[in-house]
């Protein structure tokens, strides 16, 4: 098989800018959260997300940062709300600290927190920005 290969996902992170605006994960308002789609992958996962180690932000003078990852083969495919769900948990990996580090997946990241956020951002007009920056 050959290289996998990325591109910017503009589609994507207009998705997540709206979660995050829509404030059902407070204490992302400051984060910055880049993404982008991956082809040619053959992991078995739908998304990832990729934080900056503290060292690097210290050595390069950097804000901590975080890369979502959508494999497009499987994310693609999905419909709009799996979508947002996917995004959601990838948000949910991010701690309140925004050190850069990841959260497992546990008590923060599972479907039952995913479902909770994914119920609320539906209450928000953010949930249709979302929506469009799918379609």
């Amino acid at each position: 098989m050959g290289k996998v290969r990325y591109e910017l996902a503009p589609d994507i992170c207009g998705a997540v800018k709206a979660i995050i605006e829509s404030g059902v994960l407070q204490h992302l308002a400051e984060v910055s959260v880049h993404c982008v789609r991956s082809r040619g992958s053959r992991s078995s996962a739908i998304a990832r997300i990729y934080g900056l180690p503290r060292p690097w932000i210290v050595v390069l003078g950097y804000n901590p940062g975080y890369v979502i990852e959508v494999l497009s083969e499987k994310f693609d495919l999905l419909s709009t709300d799996e979508k947002i769900r996917v995004l959601i948990h990838e948000l949910l990996h991010i701690p309140k600290t925004l050190s850069g580090a990841l959260r497992p997946h546990g008590k923060y990241v599972n479907s039952r927190e995913v479902w909770k956020v994914f119920r609320k951002l539906k209450n928000t007009p953010y949930y249709e920005r979302a929506v469009n920056a799918l379609s």
